[in-house]
Parts: C-alpha cells; sequence; structure tokens
C-alpha cells in the first residue's frame, strides 16, 4: 500500500530535496524515512561494512523535518525516485504560497538494504561535550585528499573501499571513538558552520554528532566499545 505525507510547507519541500541531493552524491542508493508524531526522520547512509572483512564504521546522516500528524511508517525507498518526485513537486507549486502544506507519496520500498537493519536509538542520549567546526572541516579535508591521492582514476571498487574503511576508520584526533568518516559525513552533508560548536550524544554503542542543520550518527565497532 502506498504510503504519504504532508510537509508543512514547500521550503520543507525544498530542505529535505537538498538533503537528499547531497546524501545521494555520497551513497546513491535509499532512504529510509520514519514517521510519527507529526516528524519525519530521513537517515541516509554514508559509510557502512560492505562485507565481514570490511572493517568502515557504520556513519549514517540524519535530518528531521516537521509533518502533519496522523501519519506513522517506517519505510526505505529509493534516493533517487524520492529526489525526483520532490523535484516534480517544486514544479507544480512553483509561485504558489510557501505556507500551503505539500503532501509526498512515496516510491515503492526497497527490502535489500543491509544498513537499513541498524537502527539508532531515538531515546537515552546524554551528552559528552562538544567539538569545533574547525576539527571536523580539517579532518574532512585531509581524508577526502588523502582518499583522493591513494585511489586513482579506474581503481577497482574492492580497493577504492579499503582506502576508504582506512581513512575514514580512523579516529579524530582528541575525540576518542568517533572516526574520521564523522566529519566527512557532517562537512558533506552540509551540517557545519564556521563559529558553531557541534554537541556530543551517546549511549550504547552510539555516538550522535549534532548541529542546528542535522545530526551524524556513528555505531562503533564492538571492539571499540568502552567496557
Amino acid at each position: 500500500m502506498s504510503q504519504s505525507f504532508s510537509l508543512v510547507d514547500s521550503l520543507a519541500v525544498a530542505d529535505l530535496k537538498v538533503y537528499l541531493a547531497r546524501a545521494g552524491r555520497l551513497e546513491d542508493g535509499s532512504v529510509r524515512l520514519i514517521a510519527g508524531s507529526g516528524v519525519l526522520a530521513a537517515y541516509s547512509a554514508i559509510l557502512y561494512p560492505h562485507g565481514l572483512l570490511d572493517q568502515s564504521p557504520t556513519v549514517l546522516g540524519l535530518r528531521t523535518f516537521a509533518i502533519e500528524p496522523g501519519v506513522a511508517f517506517d519505510a526505505v525507498v529509493p534516493m533517487r525516485s524520492m529526489l525526483d518526485r520532490l523535484a516534480r513537486l517544486q514544479e507544480t507549486i512553483e509561485g504558489g504560497s510557501d505556507a500551503v502544506a505539500v503532501e509526498v507519496r512515496l516510491p515503492l520500498e526497497v527490502s535489500t538494504v543491509t544498513w537499513a537493519g541498524i537502527s539508532p536509538p531515538r531515546g537515552g542520549w546524554r551528552p559528552v561535550g562538544e567539538t569545533t567546526y574547525g576539527l571536523l572541516d580539517a579532518t574532512a579535508r585531509a581524508g577526502i585528499d588523502e582518499v583522493a591521492a591513494a585511489v586513482p582514476t579506474g581503481t577497482g571498487e574492492q580497493l577504492v573501499q579499503r582506502v576508504r574503511a582506512e581513512v575514514w576508520g580512523r579516529p579524530i584526533d582528541g575525540l576518542e571513538f568517533v572516526p574520521a568518516g564523522a566529519s566527512f559525513a557532517a562537512a558533506s552533508l552540509g551540517f557545519l558552520a564556521e563559529g558553531e560548536p557541534i554537541a556530543l550524544y551517546e549511549t550504547g554503542p552510539w555516538t550522535r554528532l549534532t548541529t542546528r542543520r542535522g545530526h551524524v550518527l556513528v555505531r562503533r565497532q564492538a571492539w571499540s566499545l568502552k567496557p
């Protein structure tokens, strides 16, 4: 059965489209959408293991959007299909009132997305400090340059994945248990702003980096868990 939800206005449509477009440039696959209590949570996979021997950290992006209440679902849909629908909606509502709710129908779900089975908790988060724009931005830039230098054009997918796992799996200087991949996600998704601190939270094996623009969720590997 087809599901739908209503974003509160056309500005939210544009905001969701920008977020998904950025996420799609990093991992052009699927997006997990969870609706309930008047909120839509949009999870995107930035990094995750592609096999038993892959040491990549699990790093997810998260944006939340206000929606009209009375709708609840948990669906994984193709990123490209969702972007196409949002683009068509923008064309139809162009020139109209920004304050009118906009209904969005979900594409057909997909069922073969391994990362979507890893569910970050919604509650129980405790603050553990904060970090800075400068540290995350510098870490992301250095990692991007290192990956580009180590992976020439035409390199096989297996080597690319190994290099990415090594670079983005390293801890950020001064941030124990937070891999460099978290900085890559925050910078690439547009969550960082110069001068704005990034709050850190933890619950169980999860760490969350939060700004006013969105969240990055990191699932620590079992061998790195605190006793």
